[in-house]
């Protein structure tokens, strides 16, 4: 008797989200299989599920990180330094202290990246702005629509001042609907808590455990 394979299953996305400080949620989501959310990943859920759901209605933390370059100026990138050395990152700001860079964290973080300035961006004009295609790639016109659709017309990047030292924090990727904005918020020093969110992709859902909320998204 022949054998029947299966070539395709579900792909539903669950969603999780943690309150704890930095390195301890990163830990929580990753051992259930969950991977930080991404400004990309984030900004689709929102559109998918409007700006009444949870997902809109709160800012949280992404896998992007922000470098701050002294000579060169601050940075996005896909490939944060903090994401690899977060128990490091989160001592840093427990501590009140900066989470300063080697060279060579530098060198790989700014391999992929682009520059940013501290500056308000019309939602009418996303696909415009590389900051914008970089974060949001494809979905950068799809979501300034979504926000426009929303009543906001602009998003804002808030950003730290240079030191003379390297220098890296995460992205927060704002809640909607402050005062008519949405923001992209890099300068804030405060690994020690906050709402981390993780995606997981598959036809099975994650298993609970204590302190994580998951959704079916």
């Amino acid at each position: 008797m022949a054998n029947l394979t299966v070539d395709i299953k579900p792909n539903v996305t669950y969603s999780a989200y943690i309150h704890a400080h930095f390195d301890q949620g990163k830990k929580a989501l990753e051992q259930e299989n969950y991977k930080i959310i991404s400004l990309k990943q984030n900004a689709r859920l929102r559109i998918q599920y409007g700006q009444a759901h949870d997902i809109s209605r709160n800012g949280n933390w992404t896998r992007e990180g922000v470098l701050y370059v002294p000579n060169k100026g601050r940075f996005l990138t896909k490939n944060s330094p903090i994401m690899a050395n977060a128990q490091e990152a989160t001592n840093c700001h427990r501590n009140g202290a900066e989470f300063y860079l080697t060279d060579v964290q530098v060198q790989e973080s700014l391999a992929d990246s682009v520059e940013l300035s501290e500056k308000s961006i019309p939602t009418n004009r996303f696909a415009e702005y590389p900051i914008i295609v970089y974060a949001f790639e494809d979905i950068a016109e799809q979501y300034g629509q979504f926000l426009r659709n929303a009543g906001i017309k602009e998003m804002l990047i808030w950003l730290a001042n240079l030191k003379d030292k390297s220098f890296a924090r995460q992205m927060w990727f704002h809640r909607l609907g402050v005062n008519n904005r949405s923001s992209l918020i890099g300068y804030d020093r405060n690994l020690r808590y906050g709402r981390l969110c993780g995606v997981y992709q598959g036809g099975e859902p994650p298993r609970k455990i204590s302190g994580l909320v998951t959704k079916l998204s």
